[in-house]
């Protein structure tokens, strides 16, 4: 299992695919499957039978997109940055941006 570089409500830069180049916020991860919805980020039109509480219809809504497309904003200049982890005086493990070397924890 991979460390987790990538968390929910993480900021990330789509780095392949037709939405190359647009940037969101993680919403969901699925570590087992290696893949992340991002707000905004590889839309689909489902279609929706009509229920109690819904009204039916074609609905726009976010589909997954692989990990390994995606990168980490980094905190400085939001450009893509590889993650890397570093240790604090405190003893708290935090991750830090490679390309710039802030914290991306908050």
């Amino acid at each position: 299992m991979m460390a987790n570089k990538i968390k929910k409500g993480d900021t990330v830069v789509v780095l392949s695919g037709k939405d190359k180049g647009k940037s969101g916020e993680v919403l969901r991860l699925d570590p087992r499957e290696q893949r992340a919805v991002v707000q905004g980020v590889n839309v689909v039109k489902r279609h929706q039978r009509q229920s109690m509480q819904s009204q039916g219809g074609i609905e726009e809504k976010e589909a997954s997109i692989h990990v390994s497309n995606i990168a980490v904003s980094d905190p400085k200049d939001g450009k893509p940055t590889r993650v890397g982890f570093r240790t604090l005086d405190d003893g708290r493990k935090v991750r830090v941006a490679r390309r710039s070397g802030e914290t991306i924890d908050r």
